[in-house]
């Protein structure tokens, strides 16, 4: 038995009014398809991966395969004009295989990046007890139905619809005989490959698995703003008590540079990678006279640290000045210092950092603020240039994925740190979360193979 998951990405949608289909837009340090080809690549049920691509875009896809070294993709496959096109492309190239009554064909769009595996699981499960399985999740909108004219017919019950989603998979036979029975019937119209075999098939059940929400198909401007959130969500993933041993050795050979680390988040990055035998560097203003608007300041320690160890693996900015305070209160000098140490202290790092994570490979990880989302009276500065951080986060990494650094932001919920208290007093210890746990997640990442993405951590 093989489960084939078909990547159908034959569409040549705009990228919203540039030359590229919409799958092969970045958001989160990747392509559309790339964070698709993720899911499947990592399913253990997925024993192998088609793709059915536009003809114009074989070359995007054939570089996107082999520098992610997708190693299940085994076949490229032309889409047509029609989805359903798409769909006999891959009957097709697997219908004349050796055991073809024993293989699956598990169809998904390309542009529903997140899917995941339990999803994806309960579908083939399902495929042996029925021929045909469905995705879908309930209706929470009231569906009407319509004449010609724009007037209601119809409000069917609620309680029997259901939005349905992908992947949707069969056996190979059953999808087969359906398509050689429409394709037979001058009046078929395109339509999803369930839709064909309810037509052509009725005899035939299919089963229906619980989708989710999240399972979003990105096609409109808004949808790229949901998937952006999404992903941030979805780098919960990382949890404190996760943080084991293996971290920890994984940490222990790395050559690590923090700047901001004498207090902090990045004292306590600091002290845990130090205990883990990492070489650990900390730079900062109290510590070393080192201020990071200053491009010699950071110029310098970068060098003294490759002259020591030979390398630098990762390094990581937490240094930043919050003032709370009124901008109409706030003096020039002040203004220009704290856009100078979060901003151009931001660009410094990286421009300086930049050869030294060529070298290693390594990853630049920087920090922003829940803020980001939503500037806050009395801190108007602060949250601006912690907006900043974000998008220069998600540019970076597109410039410098081909040189194989990550780049990655923290966001953190409000977390006790010097910095918090002296500006924001004493508050409720429950209601922060401890910074040694921002640490530990902050390392959790350092050791992934994230990159462009801004992972949210909260209590």
């Amino acid at each position: 038995m093989r489960n084939i998951g078909v990547i159908l990405a034959g569409g040549n949608g705009s990228r919203f009014g540039g030359n590229l289909p919409k799958q092969f837009i970045k958001v989160a340090g990747k392509t559309i398809i790339e964070h698709t080809l993720d899911v499947f690549q990592k399913c253990e049920s997925i024993d192998e991966v088609a793709i059915v691509i536009n003809p114009n875009f074989t070359n995007e896809i054939e570089t996107i395969v082999n520098n992610n070294q997708y190693n299940k993709v085994k076949k490229i496959l032309l889409g047509g004009k029609e989805r359903s096109d798409s769909s006999l492309a891959a009957i097709n190239a697997y219908q004349d295989e050796e055991n073809a009554d024993q293989i699956k064909l598990i169809f998904h769009d390309a542009v529903r990046p997140f899917v995941n595996r339990t999803i994806i699981n309960e579908v083939i499960n399902s495929l042996s007890t029925c021929n045909a399985v469905d995705v879908a999740v309930k209706a929470t909108d009231t569906i009407i139905e319509v004449s010609d004219q724009d007037q209601i017919v119809n409000v069917p019950n609620r309680d029997h619809l259901r939005q349905g989603q992908t992947p949707q998979a069969f056996r190979l036979k059953t999808i087969k005989k359906a398509y050689k029975k429409a394709l037979a019937d001058p009046l078929f119209k395109a339509t999803d490959d369930c839709g064909v075999v309810l037509k052509y098939l009725p005899e035939e059940t299919i089963t229906v698995v619980e989708g989710s929400a999240e399972n979003i198909k990105i096609t409109y401007d808004l949808d790229m703003f949901i998937a952006d959130k999404l992903f941030q969500l979805k780098n919960q993933e990382f949890k404190t008590s996760d943080f084991e041993s293996k971290n920890i050795n994984q940490i222990k050979n790395k050559c690590i540079v923090i700047f901001g680390g004498s207090y902090g988040i990045g004292k306590d990055i600091y002290n845990i990678c130090k205990n883990a035998g990492a070489s650990v560097f900390s730079f900062s203003r109290s510590e070393n006279n080192v201020n990071v608007k200053n491009v010699e300041d950071v110029r310098k320690s970068l060098e003294e640290v490759h002259q020591k160890t030979g390398k630098i693996d990762y390094i990581i900015n937490t240094a930043a000045i919050l003032n709370k305070e009124a901008l109409i209160n706030v003096d020039q000098e002040t203004v220009e210092e704290i856009i100078a140490v979060n901003y151009l202290g931001m660009i410094n790092i990286a421009k300086e950092g930049f050869e030294y994570l060529k070298e290693t490979q390594g990853h630049l990880l920087l920090f922003t603020s829940s803020s980001y989302t939503r500037g806050r009276a009395s801190y108007s500065l602060y949250s601006s240039t912690k907006a900043a951080a974000v998008n220069f986060t998600q540019a970076i990494s597109e410039e410098w994925k081909n040189f194989g650094i990550r780049v990655n932001c923290i966001n953190p919920e409000r977390t006790r740190t010097p910095m918090r208290v002296k500006n924001f007093g004493n508050e409720p210890v429950d209601s922060l979360l401890k910074s040694e746990d921002v640490a530990k997640i902050s390392i959790q990442t350092l050791l992934s193979d994230l990159t462009g993405q801004v992972v949210y951590i909260k209590r």
